[in-house]
């Protein structure tokens, strides 16, 4: 094809050449004119034969190749089968290995949870055991606690019965003038006995002007002796405090109240305080503590009165402040009639102390010299083991002058 064209071109460049050089003539032209188409005719027949050639060989060759490609699909397809098949193989393979583990691993777990829950079961029983035991033995200690209980309390019902008419009783006593006062003696003669020596106070001691007192406090100067006198204005007060009474009744009662409560603080005043005998005042002490709140409460006329007569009224808890005071100046007396005798224990005391100081200054003094002797022992030591060092390590300086005559020992001792 290619000798061809180069031969269609040499033909016309030789065409050309002649056509340039000689003038040929119109039937020689005609001819050439012929004869170039009977031959581009031959070369585009041969050219479409050679197309079409070309054309079969590359459908030839792409069916082929296609057939080639087809073929290396299937098997291309037909190895991926084949591995597939062999991964899906390993897979369940390994699926059923993993499974077989997992089933023997889930079977050990459930025999291990199940003699573990077994196991806690058991504990559960035995504490519910012995839960419920201790709960038996507590129900059995309650119902012990509380048979105990009621018969406590039936003797609790015997002694309140008891005191029932116990109160009864004094009822009966404190509806009796003299029964109240003895009493309020008694309870004054209790408050005594608690919170004072009985070497402070005197009972029923009678003054100087024929009077007899309750009880008379032995305090020391200034205060001197201090008489205490127990009443106790009950009728009237209970007559006033009965709500179920007219208020005509009631406001006689009260009026009647404040004239026995001014009578005691007279009476105590004129009869009990002397002169150069007892102190510059008195006690009246009222055994009932709502008598007394009631005066301080709704009567200060009468506390100003009493204040005036230079009369103390005390309740029972004011008794004990008031008692428990003079005890405190009892013992402060007592002290200070000691005090001469501390005075010479602390002279001794100090000369003790003295004897003491110079005792602690030698043994200072001892220690220090203990100390500096034993510093100089040290240094003693320290040159000793250095010149043994010394020689040793046979370093031994020279001697000064004519040592040699000197002994080892002698040189030593002039070191140390």
């Amino acid at each position: 094809m290619l000798t061809e064209t180069i031969s269609l071109i040499a033909t016309c460049f030789l065409f050309l050449t002649l056509l340039g050089l000689h003038v040929f003539s119109h039937k020689m032209l005609r001819r050439f004119l012929a004869m170039l188409k009977a031959e581009q005719e031959t070369h585009k027949e041969k050219l479409f034969d050679t197309v079409l050639k070309n054309q079969q060989l590359t459908n030839e060759a792409l069916r082929h190749f296609s057939q080639a490609t087809a073929e290396q699909h299937q098997q291309s397809i037909l190895a991926l089968q084949g591995s597939l098949r062999e991964n899906f193989a390993e897979i369940d393979r390994q699926i059923n290995n993993v499974l077989l583990r997992t089933t023997t691993s889930l079977s050990q777990q459930f025999d291990k949870l199940n003699e573990s829950t077994q196991h806690h079961l058991i504990k559960i029983s035995e504490s519910v055991e012995i839960k419920l035991a201790k709960g038996f033995e507590k129900t059995n200690e309650t119902f012990t606690n509380i048979i105990q209980r009621l018969a406590i309390i039936d003797d609790a019902q015997k002694k309140i019965t008891d005191l029932s008419q116990n109160v009864v009783s004094l009822q009966e006593i404190l509806s009796d003038k003299r029964s109240r006062g003895a009493f309020g003696e008694v309870q004054l003669n209790t408050l005594l006995q608690n919170l004072l020596p009985t070497n402070s106070y005197q009972l029923q001691h009678t003054l100087s002007n024929g009077a007899r007192v309750d009880c008379l406090l032995l305090l020391p100067e200034p205060t001197g002796k201090i008489a205490i006198d127990a009443k106790f204005p009950l009728e009237n007060y209970k007559r006033y405090a009965d709500n179920e009474k007219t208020e005509n009744a009631r406001l006689t009662a009260k009026q009647q109240f404040k004239v026995d409560i001014r009578k005691h603080i007279q009476d105590i005043s004129q009869k009990y305080i002397i002169a150069g005998e007892t102190g510059d005042g008195a006690l009246m002490f009222i055994p009932a503590e709502a008598i007394f709140a009631e005066i301080h409460a709704h009567h200060p006329d009468l506390v100003e009165y009493a204040m005036q007569s230079r009369v103390w009224m005390a309740s029972p808890s004011t008794m004990m402040a008031i008692l428990t005071t003079a005890c405190a100046v009892l013992k402060d007396s007592a002290t200070r009639q000691q005090v001469h005798v501390i005075q010479e224990h602390l002279r001794l005391l100090a000369q003790d102390f003295s004897r003491f100081e110079k005792r602690m200054d030698n043994l200072s003094r001892h220690i220090q010299q203990a100390h500096a002797d034993a510093e100089q022992v040290h240094t003693s030591a320290q040159k000793i083991t250095k010149r043994f060092n010394q020689i040793e390590k046979v370093e031994l300086p020279p001697l000064p002058g004519n040592e040699s005559d000197h002994s080892l020992p002698q040189l030593m001792e002039d070191t140390i």
